[in-house]
């Protein structure tokens, strides 16, 4: 990971400053002479820049992102806890970490947090960004503000505006985190039970009734209490305490529900047209927290737009795990 401090300030759309902004990265491959070989992924809400451990298969020599070829990079986004400037972070005006006083943070924002790396890199065009899910509207925000820089957009299992239903699961995990006494408070575990009862909400939400009916189904049928799914809903929340910072969690959150890609744009037909990349909109037909509808919206909005529809198990989750088909679609659509 390569970390860089910006003494800039960002004006925040919601009104607030960020000054002195520290970015942290990982990059694969080289950037050639032209500084134009560059495949930018961008992560989801808790992931971090090393895009090679949470997609894994996706980077390396002769994988889609072909780091024999391409210059791969993944920038930490602004409001997380993986070295970009969040809530943990220290704010220059108290001295103290932000914790729960971090400003609201729209994707348009991070955006800009990626503009300053791309500039400090010399990166004159992008050969293609993609994302699944938080990081597909980063990559839809960025190529309707700078048109030109990109030659292929590619955004996976996301929206080009935030629905009620996924406001609404946003809002029950913030729920779950302000039960917790401790959350926003200082101190060496504050806000971790709230997190893990918001993760568990939010898996919900990233897979399905089937895939949980098949993968979490008891081979005891005389059983009154100790099921797998229980089990399962609170691993998965204790997996995520030991990696993630709960302040953080409530800020991204707040981040999806201001997705509005029209924002100042006089709509999203607006926006979605100003965009020159070619593109292709990947669904996942069992997603439940980002519809096909949605992509197919996307798709239809952008000149030339192309739409394919990834059949999955896995719901929304399938951005993730479905990487041989998604490899597919991508090679077939690039050639």
């Amino acid at each position: 990971m390569k970390k860089v401090y910006f003494d800039e300030t960002i004006e925040l759309e919601g009104g607030g400053i960020i000054s002195g902004i520290d970015i942290s990265y990982h990059s694969y491959g080289t950037l050639n002479e032209e500084k134009t070989n560059v495949i930018w992924a961008c992560h989801a809400l808790t992931a971090n820049s090393d895009v090679e451990a949470w997609w894994p298969g996706m980077v390396g020599p002769g994988s889609l992102f072909d780091t024999d070829k391409y210059f791969v990079i993944c920038a930490n986004i602004l409001g997380s806890c993986y070295g970009t400037t969040g809530p943990a972070s220290i704010n220059p005006d108290s001295g103290e970490s932000y914790n729960h006083s971090f400003p609201l943070v729209s994707v348009r924002d991070m955006v800009k947090a990626h503009q300053l790396l791309r500039q400090h890199l010399g990166i004159k065009k992008i050969y293609m960004i993609t994302g699944g899910s938080l990081g597909g509207q980063q990559a839809l925000e960025w190529a309707v503000m700078e048109p030109d820089l990109f030659h292929h957009l590619v955004p996976i299992a996301t929206n080009a505006v935030a629905s009620p239903w996924g406001i609404a699961f946003n809002e029950s995990q913030r729920m779950a985190l302000e039960a917790d006494s401790s959350f926003g408070k200082s101190g060496e575990g504050a806000g971790m039970a709230g997190m893990r009862a918001a993760r568990s909400i939010a898996l919900l939400s990233y897979r399905n009734g089937q895939t949980y009916n098949k993968t979490q189904e008891d081979e005891d049928t005389n059983l009154l209490e100790g099921f797998r799914a229980c089990s399962y809903q609170r691993y998965q929340g204790e997996k995520l305490e030991k990696r993630f910072n709960p302040n953080s969690y409530f800020t991204l959150s707040k981040t999806l529900d201001s997705q509005n890609l029209g924002r100042q744009r006089g709509g999203v037909d607006k926006a979605l047209g100003q965009i020159t990349a070619r593109t292709i909109v990947v669904g996942i037909t069992s997603d439940l927290l980002f519809p096909i509808h949605e992509q197919k919206t996307i798709a239809e909005g952008v000149s030339g737009g192309e739409f394919v529809e990834i059949d999955s198990f896995y719901g929304h989750d399938g951005f993730l795990l479905e990487v041989e088909k998604i490899t597919e679609v991508v090679r077939t659509f690039l050639k």
